[in-house]
């Protein structure tokens, strides 16, 4: 009767993956979120997205960078996965800024308003 009893064999169990890389993308978001409300309160309305999408290319470059020059195999990927989830979140803030508000921002401040 040992080949009718065919549950362990040929299957490979389901291990526990040893990489941390959802965790780490929530914390990167989170962290990207609490940065976003402390700016808030700091920044006029008008710079609040520039600085943001700049701040969230920034972070993705650095870890892009980091992962470059530090880590290798699926550490790597990993990170470089988040490196292009926060340029894309960049991309995404930097198409909700207007024009107008650019301009605002760049004219020069010692003009009489």
């Amino acid at each position: 009767m040992a080949f009718t009893d065919r549950e362990g064999v040929g299957w490979k169990r389901a291990q526990a993956p040893t990489d941390r890389t959802r965790e780490l993308i929530i914390g990167v978001l989170l962290a990207t979120l609490i940065s976003t409300i402390a700016l808030r309160n700091l920044l006029p309305p008008d710079a609040l997205a520039p600085v943001i999408a700049t701040l969230l290319f920034v972070v993705g470059a650095a870890t892009a960078g980091l992962a470059v020059l530090l880590l290798r195999d699926r550490a790597r990927t990993a990170w470089l996965d988040i490196a292009g989830l926060l340029t894309f979140a960049g991309i995404a803030v930097s198409i909700l800024i207007d024009p107008d508000q650019i301009v605002r921002l760049l004219q020069s401040s010692d003009q009489p308003g």
